[in-house]
């Protein structure tokens, strides 16, 4: 019996050397050399001494670092890996490597930018003190693209900032190529971050054998490869239920309420104004979080065929300031149309406030008149300089998306942001 348990315990020893080369990772070969480990016949030699009822100790004390301590200062012969210590760092060894460990999880969150708002994307690796990932995107002569992530991602959560702004179908297709390159290159997860999701307009039928385009591109979404989508202001509450993956859902009103409160010396004056009835949830919110402002809506409808529209404007806003609450700006044609009804009932004047500057021409011509005193949007797409004139303001969304980030990738709610 005695002699089967020594055969066990040599057979443990014979693995020994394996066992601590791969503890001796991040020390110099000295202190491996320096005839500090134990020698087999000297492992064998020590547990002879002691009672064979306590070889299992041996694997437990080397499980844990900190029955690992205890055990040596009781009795410093009682664990074969008493030797390999680091003396720089006084502490075990397998120890010290999970804390390296530690410190590379923390790398694990990587951001990479498209094309199509490059500034956006850095501004958000600067808030979250990253560096963006090294991306190859180029377009052969037939307008393909081709993309290649040049660093390791293997185990990685990675985001990809891409805005799906005009040329909607050319960014579009660009993310699900990204998306399916972080995929085949081994990525934990792939989050694809949408300041503006574009064909969100496209959300349902308003007629006959119309497609659901909103659906489609999620849908190409989900199939590229990505795990979840972060969205800034879609244009709709059903866009999030078109997809099949989890979606956070954040607003650019956040950032544009606290411009306005600082704007603003009282909001008693205020009234928040509907452009249009589809927008009045969005615009009773910004209300509510406004100091409970009040509310108008303008509601246009025309009367029958080859007629004019209607704008007839519920609420008071004589001598009011009034701030205009949409979505997206594309032509302007319903903020201009809104602002002149505002003007002829006794505003004293009129903001403008929207996430998406899509600027479809004439829109500056229209948003650059005395109509607006103040058109207030944000970077969720890049606004060319020919789009820009005198009242706009552009707020920045990074820090925004950038701490929905940090809490998506540490698994904390999103949530508190919004509030």
């Amino acid at each position: 019996m005695r002699t089967h348990v020594f055969k066990n315990l040599a057979a443990r020893a014979s693995n020994q050397p394996e066992c601590l080369s791969q503890r001796s990772a991040g020390i110099p070969k000295r202190t491996v050399q320096d005839s500090r480990v134990l020698s087999t016949s000297r492992y064998v030699a020590s547990t002879r001494k002691r009672n064979v009822r306590s070889a299992p100790q041996v694997c437990t004390a080397v499980s844990s670092p900190q029955s690992r301590r205890m055990s040596l200062a009781e009795d410093p012969t009682s664990n074969p890996f008493s030797g390999f210590e680091d003396p720089s760092v006084n502490r075990v060894l397998p120890y010290n490597l999970s804390q390296m460990r530690g410190v590379k999880e923390k790398e694990r969150l990587r951001i990479f930018s498209g094309t199509s708002n490059p500034q956006l994307s850095q501004e958000i690796a600067n808030y979250l003190g990253l560096e963006l990932g090294d991306i190859n995107i180029k377009r052969f002569a037939d307008g393909e693209v081709y993309v290649q992530v040049l660093e390791s991602i293997r185990g990685c959560d990675v985001f990809l900032c891409q805005p799906t702004c005009p040329p909607a179908n050319d960014n579009l297709m660009e993310l699900l190529v990204m998306i399916d390159a972080c995929r085949r290159a081994s990525a934990k997860s792939v989050t694809a971050v949408l300041p503006y999701f574009g064909y969100a307009r496209a959300d349902r039928m308003t007629s006959g054998r119309e497609s659901i385009a909103a659906k489609l591109v999620a849908n190409m979404l989900t199939e590229a490869g990505a795990d979840r989508v972060l969205a800034l202001d879609l244009h709709s509450g059903q866009c999030v239920g078109y997809f099949d993956i989890p979606v956070d859902h954040v607003y650019g009103s956040v950032v544009i309420l606290d411009y306005l409160a600082a704007k603003l010396t009282s909001t008693e004056d205020t009234v928040v104004v509907s452009p249009d009835v589809g927008g009045v949830a969005r615009a009773r919110a910004f209300a509510k979080k406004l100091n409970d402002a009040p509310l108008a809506i303008i509601d246009k409808r025309r009367q029958g065929h080859n007629t004019a529209e209607v704008m007839n404007l519920i609420g008071d806003v004589e001598g009011k300031t009034c701030v205009m609450v949409d979505d997206m700006v594309d032509t302007a044609g319903t903020l201009q149309k809104g602002a002149e009804l505002l003007h002829k009932m006794g505003a004293k004047e009129v903001l403008a406030c929207a996430s998406h500057a899509v600027f479809s021409p004439p829109a500056a011509e229209r948003l650059s008149s005395d109509l607006f005193q103040e058109v207030i949007v944000t970077n969720s797409m890049p606004i060319s300089p020919d789009k820009q004139f005198q009242q706009l303001t552009v707020l920045s969304v990074a820090n925004l998306l950038g701490e929905a980030i940090w809490r998506m990738h540490n698994e904390t709610s999103v949530k508190d942001i919004l509030e």
